[in-house]
């Protein structure tokens, strides 16, 4: 599902950006709940949320599956290097990366790294497997290293709303 282009125009309230902070934490909160805590009714809550979703500033309401509990306990942060910078390897690794559902993220930065990759793998063997593919196999990337996260300290995913 390709991810809307938020309207940046849309101007932003204290009460959109109050419900924005409670729905962060809790997407599943009833309306009249949250609409106790910013002060508005229920209905022009559930309005703001529509328009805010409308306007792609909510861009998804997803559940986040604890890694654990699915069996995947590898949690690597991986560098990688591309070959060149050019618009053509560049969009090729953005491509690849963003359809391997193994990423979890994949950041395109600056500072003599091309790429940070958040990958989540169920072991090593399958870790390894993905790296063949996505890396050693792969005429765009120079290198890559890897970095396997001991514990999972903080994964929030929410966007702090001034």
């Amino acid at each position: 599902m390709p991810k809307k282009t938020p309207d940046h125009g849309f101007i932003l309230d204290r009460h959109d950006r109050a419900i924005l902070r409670i729905v962060q934490r809790d997407n599943k909160i009833p309306q009249r709940s949250i609409a106790e805590q910013v002060n508005l009714s229920a209905a022009a809550v559930q309005r703001r949320i529509a328009a805010l979703e409308a306007a792609g500033i909510i861009a998804a309401n997803v559940a986040i599956v604890d890694p654990n509990a699915v069996s995947a306990t590898i949690t690597a942060i991986v560098e990688v290097h591309l070959k060149d910078e050019r618009a053509a390897t560049v969009d090729g690794a953005k491509a690849l990366f963003r359809e391997t559902a193994e990423v979890q993220q994949c950041f395109y930065v600056t500072g003599g790294i091309s790429f940070i990759l958040i990958i989540i793998a169920a072991d090593m063997r399958s870790y390894e497997g993905l790296t063949r593919r996505l890396f050693a196999e792969n005429e765009l990337v120079e290198s890559f290293r890897t970095l396997v996260a001991l514990d999972r300290v903080k994964t929030d995913t929410a966007i702090v709303v001034p």
